[in-house]
């Protein structure tokens, strides 16, 4: 009989939650800005069953539209990182909706698999355009409202990831002499890529705007750089694409969606090399290389370490506009976003014996101070 107990805590519900109870202590004068303001959270170093994690925020958008969670099992991990677009309602769902159709297709199946991620990122587009369509002659501006997508799950020694978009995931491995191979486990769908483009001309061969230069970045129909979402129901849905709010589309109305919610997937049976993942939304990957990235990560000490990488990326960021770092750490949300976008990054330590002892109270006590609604039980997942 197939089964696994999953005790599901809501580690992490980025923003409101984890604002709550990590963030940045103000006496940490690196981290905090002169006039006190610090856009930063954290959890330096928390288990799971297969290692340990390390997770840190930083926002830049005025409303933050990075959502994320982490979810512990006792012999599962799931992670997801959803970067949204055009507002923080897309991205919020997701983190909301997703890991409930996780749990109900586990159920139905009694398996985790990649089919698992594709039902559940197809059952949470399918949420939120319905929530659009009965929302649109009320409020419009859903239907502008998208967000990447980044989930992986880590069962019985084998890694899956479903992805849309171009947040990243990446695997350390170890090499020769103590160093470390950075290996690229997703694919970035956004337009900026050569392969990209050719797939959307070759999807839309006769559209010849389906791909234009558009502000120094390719764009589909001038406007968005990501070629697979969930929402953005005015590029899915032609109807929906006629408000006059909306973006200017090149040659017109939609005549058929020029954007999708297929996933791209991948498994991976971890093996004795596989020392790190890092999941991180693009905001992380425009400032760092993977190698640098997984670098970074094998040289400095586990705890804190995603916090580094973000704080590496902002040196990169203030470098290329000419600045200082603490200059950078002054400017504020929303006038932040010139200079970087906001930026998750949650980095997985693997062990290769699973650890089915982790203690629930170490998790319970950690996600309780941020109120009982952060916390959740789902009790056995697999169980007939």
């Amino acid at each position: 009989m197939l089964m696994f107990t999953w005790i599901s805590n809501i580690v992490f519900s980025c923003f409101n939650s984890l604002r709550h109870y990590a963030r940045m202590d103000s006496d940490d004068e690196d981290e905090s800005s002169s006039t006190g303001n610090s856009l930063m959270w954290r959890r330096d170093l928390q288990r799971h069953s297969c290692g340990e994690f390390s997770f840190a925020v930083c926002q830049a958008n005025g409303e933050i539209e990075d959502y994320s969670q982490v979810e512990i099992g006792s012999n599962v991990l799931f992670v997801g990182i959803y970067d949204g677009h055009g507002g923080p309602e897309a991205s919020r769902f997701i983190r909301n909706r997703i890991f409930q159709h996780i749990i109900r297709i586990a159920q139905e199946s009694r398996t985790l698999c990649e089919g698992t991620l594709r039902e559940a990122i197809a059952a949470t587009e399918d949420d939120f355009m319905t929530i659009v369509s009965r929302s649109f002659r009320i409020d419009s501006s859903m239907a502008q409202v998208g967000s990447c997508v980044l989930v992986g799950l880590i069962w019985r020694g084998i890694l899956y990831i479903a992805n849309l978009g171009d947040s990243r995931a990446v695997v350390g491995c170890a090499g020769r002499c103590n160093s470390i191979i950075a290996e690229q486990l997703t694919r970035d769908h956004n337009v900026g890529r050569e392969d990209i483009r050719q797939e959307l001309r070759a999807l839309h061969p006769n559209d010849p705007d389906i791909v234009v230069m558009n502000r120094g970045a390719w764009r589909v129909k001038g406007i968005i750089q990501v070629s697979r979402t969930i929402g953005d129901a005015y590029l899915k849905t032609p109807p929906f694409s006629l408000d006059p709010t909306f973006p200017h589309i090149p040659s017109g109305p939609l005549a058929e969606p020029v954007l999708s919610a297929e996933p791209s997937l991948f498994s991976r049976i971890l093996q004795p090399n596989d020392k790190f993942l890092i999941f991180a939304s693009d905001g992380l990957w425009e400032h760092l290389s993977n190698q640098k990235a997984a670098e970074i990560v094998n040289r400095y000490p586990r705890n804190g370490i995603a916090r580094r990488l973000v704080k590496t990326a902002l040196k990169e960021a203030a470098r290329r506009a000419r600045m200082e770092y603490r200059q950078l750490l002054n400017v504020k949300e929303g006038a932040r976003r010139v200079y970087h976008d906001d930026i998750t990054v949650i980095v997985i330590f693997l062990r290769q014996e699973a650890d089915v002892n982790v203690p629930e109270l170490s998790v319970r006590a950690f996600v309780d101070a941020s109120g009982p609604s952060s916390f959740r039980t789902l009790g056995d997942l697999l169980m007939p």
